[in-house]
């Protein structure tokens, strides 16, 4: 683990009975970095994140925030941040009132002209200037959930732990408050913790993503490299689409589609294996003697996806700009190859 990381997870594990909710679980965290955990249900991102803020015994491991191991400190002690997938607004106070709260409790305690400014001050980053005094059920889902993040960042926390926060919220809503949650983040410097189950959500606001399964860190990295050098198979197939294509394994490179492409780390070496290429990652041209016929097309906007049925009957997914689908509907003869990206093989099984 590195010294200089702000928070260090070191060896964490957490049993329920014979279930690892986490197993050996290590992560470093860098002042102001802004980390996303993902994963399938189960995989323990969840339990981190409760472990981090004290709401989670754990059963081996330390916790060190700021050079301070806070393993066996009180949750209240921490200097923690927390935004739920619930709101959990107290419905009696106003949106002001519900920033305020932590202000006025005694680890916090701030002088009632302070609490309103900083309040005021919040509310005005989060764009809810002129909402101060409205109660929970006169605020929109998005808006409740900007009140509890303002709620969260009054206290100047440590660590910011965002627990699935945008999950109850429709997909618009989603993507705009998500993209205000990095603004605040980057503006205020603070350093955050993200656990989400969304793909897109992690992968366009974190400095870093890191791959959850069976209580381990499977992979961690910047979103481009996790997405483009996925280091596992399981993070290959889990994060974005992926097509297994069947091909022979030699010296680095795989033979498939006709052509041959490089191997990513970690994939096998020799023999047969599977390919996880991405739809993008497969070039279509119409071709009346191509090797592939266009079983459908789906417009999706900026892109379009085919679903292509190979000469052997095998089928794959394609993407590319709408703008070079014309004329590829159903029933096209197209030919497919691979653009030249190494690609990620394992066994085959």
């Amino acid at each position: 683990m590195s010294s200089s990381a702000y928070v260090q997870l070191v060896d964490l594990a957490k049993y329920f009975g014979k279930v690892k909710a986490l197993d050996g679980l290590s992560l470093d965290i860098a002042e102001g970095e802004l980390v996303a955990l993902l994963g399938p249900s189960g995989c323990g991102k969840t339990t981190a994140l409760r472990a981090l803020a004290g709401l989670q015994e754990l059963d081996r491991g330390q916790m060190i925030v700021d050079g301070k191991d806070v393993t066996y400190q009180n949750a209240n002690k921490r200097g923690m941040g927390m935004v739920f997938q619930a709101y959990s607004l107290f419905p009696h106070m106003t949106a002001r009132e519900n920033v305020e709260y932590g202000l006025k409790l005694k680890a916090h305690k701030t002088a009632g002209d302070k609490r309103k400014a900083r309040s005021t001050e919040l509310l005005e980053l989060v764009g809810l200037s002129t909402h101060v005094n409205h109660y929970p059920y006169q605020l929109s889902g998005g808006q409740q959930q900007r009140v509890a993040l303002a709620r969260a960042l009054a206290i100047s926390p440590k660590v910011l732990l965002l627990d699935e926060p945008l999950s109850a919220l429709d997909a618009k809503v989603r993507t705009q408050l998500r993209e205000e949650i990095r603004r605040i983040q980057l503006e205020l410097g603070t350093t955050t913790l993200f656990v989400t189950h969304d793909q897109e959500e992690a992968l366009s606001i974190a400095d870093r993503v890191g791959v959850m399964r069976n209580g381990k860190l499977e992979q961690i990295a910047a979103p481009a490299e996790m997405y483009d050098r996925p280091g596992t198979a399981f993070v290959a197939e889990f994060v974005g689409l992926t097509n297994p294509i069947a091909g022979k394994v030699s010296g680095g490179s795989i033979e498939i589609l006709g052509g041959v492409v490089k191997t990513l780390p970690g994939s096998i070496t020799s023999g047969a294996g599977i390919a996880l290429i991405r739809p993008e990652n497969i070039d279509v041209v119409a071709n009346k003697s191509g090797n592939a016929t266009v079983f459908s097309a789906s417009f999706l906007g900026a892109t379009c996806r085919l679903s292509i049925t190979l000469n052997d009957g095998s089928r794959i997914t394609a993407q590319l700009p709408s703008s070079d689908s014309v004329g590829l509907g159903a029933g096209a003869p197209v030919s497919v190859s691979l653009l030249d990206m190494p690609v990620f093989v394992k066994a085959s099984v």
